[in-house]
């Protein structure tokens, strides 16, 4: 057995964690099987408990961008740790990793860091909704902000109307200030922004999806909600949690050169500890207390340890003036090799990518919202997963999630990864 050590570990988990897991997509439950239970990783690869090593494309989700165990993140945090992991006072640290960010992102005067991606978008759009004294709000089918209320909604029977709970303990009365939009779709924004005139206080989105796949924006689709939102007084919110600091040192804001007014960050920016943060003009963020009467806190916001990896990893950022070019480049062979392979083989599939972020999907339609995401062949998915998982080579555990190229892959990684798509693709 390939997972006996992970299989017994998962046994005990389910014992006294839900489900096993403390995050519902390791849980396998889209694939089918037993979870892999991670004992270590560095660089391009992680070690699993039974001491297989995988190439991982996941890479924590995002924020290993230099891959792990990064030495400068790692030495940081070490010599952080020796001085004190928490004080619940202001630090230097926060300061200086708020200047660098402040210096690399188009658009922000200030930032204020949180302990998550979730806490920075549900403090985005509190922010949104006290700067501009309205309600609702508009979210796209199939973009993940976390797990806060007003995010997990699901559309009603119409194209203008209110959303409904898409969990048990999300209120309707939550919901029916969140409306849903289809990504891609600009007229569909049109008519929500027409059927709540003077309501809506701002659009939320991923300015590239990455929780149906990696979905980039259509041509014009960005600048037309910008120009939305500039002609209905609302605010545009980017969540770059996973595209900040990963697609270009200035985000997405810098790839497509469109302004949002509030920008939320995580991944990446942590280094791989747990962070988030959120940031603007200072015309909106002084609307934040204790400068204005929006409020937001929390205890552990700006930890040292966290602001430490934070800093390290973004100032190898912002000094590596090639990093982005290679990044592109290593995630433009992987897309040609898999796609040489899945071609040869006549099994039908679209590939997305854009920068470092890339999905396959088994569909032969091209995928460009969350409809079109979910006619891919999750059958085909489950069986390419885990014959990579096989090959050794780690994958995101859904058809609904982008993979995260790290700039520790080698061509021989790569060549090694199309290797393994040729052996799964005999049998799928």
């Amino acid at each position: 057995m390939l997972y006996k050590r992970s299989s017994a570990l998962f046994v005990k988990a389910e014992k006294v964690i839900p489900g096993g897991v403390n995050s519902p997509v390791r849980a396998f439950k889209a694939v089918g099987g037993t979870p892999i239970f991670a004992k270590s990783a560095k660089g391009a690869y992680v070690y699993d408990e039974d001491n297989r090593r995988y190439i991982d494309y996941i890479n924590s989700w995002g924020p290993m961008i230099l891959g792990h165990a990064f030495e400068p993140v790692v030495n940081a945090v070490i010599e952080k740790t020796k001085l004190g992991t928490s004080f619940g006072m202001p630090t230097e640290i926060e300061t200086k990793i708020a200047e660098l960010a402040v210096s690399m992102v188009p658009n922000i005067d200030k930032i204020r860091f949180v302990n998550s991606g979730t806490e920075a978008c549900m403090s985005a759009v509190r922010l949104a909704r006290g700067y501009t004294s309205k309600d609702k709000i508009i979210k796209f089918s199939g973009c993940y902000h976390g797990h806060s209320d007003a995010f997990l909604i699901q559309a009603g029977s119409g194209a203008v109307t209110f959303g409904s709970p898409n969990s048990p303990g999300v209120t309707s009365g939550t919901a029916k200030d969140t409306l849903l939009a289809a990504y891609n779709d600009l007229e569909n924004v049109k008519a929500l922004f027409e059927a709540n005139k003077n309501e809506i206080a701002c659009v939320i989105l991923e300015p590239v999806a990455g929780n149906m796949g990696c979905i980039p924006p259509k041509e014009g689709f960005l600048e037309g909600l910008r120009a939305l939102c500039d002609e209905h007084n609302a605010l545009l919110v980017f969540d770059e949690v996973m595209t900040g600091f990963r697609l270009a040192k200035g985000g997405a804001q810098e790839l497509f050169n469109i302004k949002a007014d509030i920008v939320c960050f995580g991944k990446v920016v942590g280094g791989g500890l747990p962070v988030g943060a959120f940031a603007s003009r200072n015309e909106i963020m002084n609307h934040l207390a204790p400068l204005g009467a929006v409020y937001q806190a929390g205890t552990l916001s700006g930890n040292p340890l966290a602001m430490a990896a934070g800093l390290a990893m973004l100032l190898e950022l912002s000094t590596d003036e090639a990093i982005y070019k290679r990044l592109e480049e290593k995630t433009a062979y992987l897309h040609k090799g898999i796609e040489d392979v899945l071609v040869k083989h006549h099994i039908v599939h679209t590939i997305n990518r854009i920068g470092s972020m890339i999905s396959v999907h088994f569909s032969d339609n091209s995928v460009q919202d969350f409809d079109s995401a979910t006619k891919g062949n999750n059958d085909t998915f489950k069986k390419f997963f885990h014959g990579m998982l096989e090959q050794g080579v780690y994958i995101a555990p859904s058809a609904f999630e982008t993979w995260f190229i790290s700039d520790a892959l080698t061509y021989e990684d790569l060549d090694e990864t199309i290797k393994a798509v040729e052996k799964v693709a005999v049998n799928l």
